[in-house]
């Protein structure tokens, strides 16, 4: 049963104030039902702060029993360093117990949330945005900022499509952008998840992305069928000429582009025009320089944090995270 937003937000009365936060995965947005898997799913969320070290070392007077006992005995300013400096900026306290279910919560400083969100430098929080989330604290208008992270996540997904394609493809499309190049992919991470995401949200992917598909209806780069937003599986079409290319391309944010202009042999300080005709220009083609450049900035917020977070947890959070991730797999392959 699906969790109303005041009961995914108690857990947040027992942490220091945060200045945005939601909640996210299939915690919170069951997914088709899996014989395979029994065990509650653990409730994922994101917080943002102004002070990650302040803040962590707030937490640690309040809640030491949320890290690990090593790393609490640094204080707040090691936590946040440990999260800046080998991961991603993001520290995640799993496994923490409420009520009959655990929750883990990751921090981010509003600084590097908002960077994310509108350059995919890593590709970390942003990548979490493009998907149903439920949304707890906004101070910082920060659901207005995820627009542009919207639309960009759109227009990736058409890049990576071919000239036809369904609805649900579409949000499988976007939904696979935080994915590609992920080291976790070989911990089921696949298509097959992926689809149950889709599948399990279908009417909050079209919620979240119905507006910029018709704007990019609009401006002539994709036509929808009347069955669009009814049935997952209508057919929409994109123009996959050169200046439909290019034009989706010169909407991707900033870390994508200077990616694509190291593939490309032009200067990242170059205009975006530049870069976005080189690109489909480019005789290996965009779907695959947009896959590759995407792929990279996924793989090493990947490794980052993976390393981040297995340094973090230590002991048996740690152990406990390697089995539970090696059980996905088998599960997955024995499918």
């Amino acid at each position: 049963m699906m969790l109303s937003r005041d009961e995914l937000a108690e857990p947040l009365e027992i942490l220091p104030p945060v200045e945005f936060a939601f909640s996210y995965g299939s915690g919170v947005f069951p997914q088709p039902a899996d014989r395979a898997m029994q065990e509650k799913p653990m409730i994922d969320y994101i917080l943002g702060v102004s002070s990650p070290a302040d803040w962590h070392t707030k937490n640690i007077d309040k809640n030491p029993h949320h890290y690990s006992s090593w790393l609490a005995k640094f204080g707040g300013n090691w936590v946040s360093g440990v999260a800046e400096k080998v991961g991603v900026g993001v520290h995640f306290n799993p496994f923490v117990p409420w009520k009959d279910k655990k929750i883990k919560y990751g921090v981010i400083g509003m600084d590097n949330l908002k960077s994310d969100i509108t350059t995919w430098k890593t590709l970390y929080i942003s990548g979490r945005l493009q998907k149903p989330i439920s949304v707890l604290v906004d101070k910082h208008d920060v659901e207005v900022l995820n627009v542009n992270n919207l639309k960009a996540a759109l227009y990736a997904a058409l890049l990576l499509a071919p000239p036809e394609f369904t609805e649900e493809e579409l949000y499988m499309n976007i939904c696979s952008l935080s994915y590609l190049g992920d080291i976790r992919m070989f911990f089921a991470e696949d298509k097959q998840k992926v689809q149950k995401i889709v599948r399990g949200s279908t009417e909050r992917f079209r919620g979240l992305y119905r507006a910029s598909v018709l704007d990019a209806e609009k401006a002539g780069l994709l036509s929808t069928p009347p069955s669009f937003g009814v049935d997952p599986q209508a057919k929409l079409y994109q123009n996959v000429s050169m200046s439909e290319v290019a034009t989706l391309v010169g909407g991707l944010p900033k870390a994508v582009l200077a990616r694509l202009a190291a593939q490309t042999g032009v200067s990242a300080e170059g205009q975006r025009s530049d870069i976005s005709m080189a690109v489909a220009q480019s005789k290996v083609g965009h779907q695959q320089l947009v896959r590759r450049a995407i792929g990279r900035i996924v793989r090493r917020s990947s490794i980052r944090q993976s390393v981040s977070g297995f340094f973090a947890a230590g002991g048996f959070n740690a152990v406990h995270y390697v089995i539970q991730k090696s059980s996905k797999a088998w599960r997955s392959w024995m499918r």
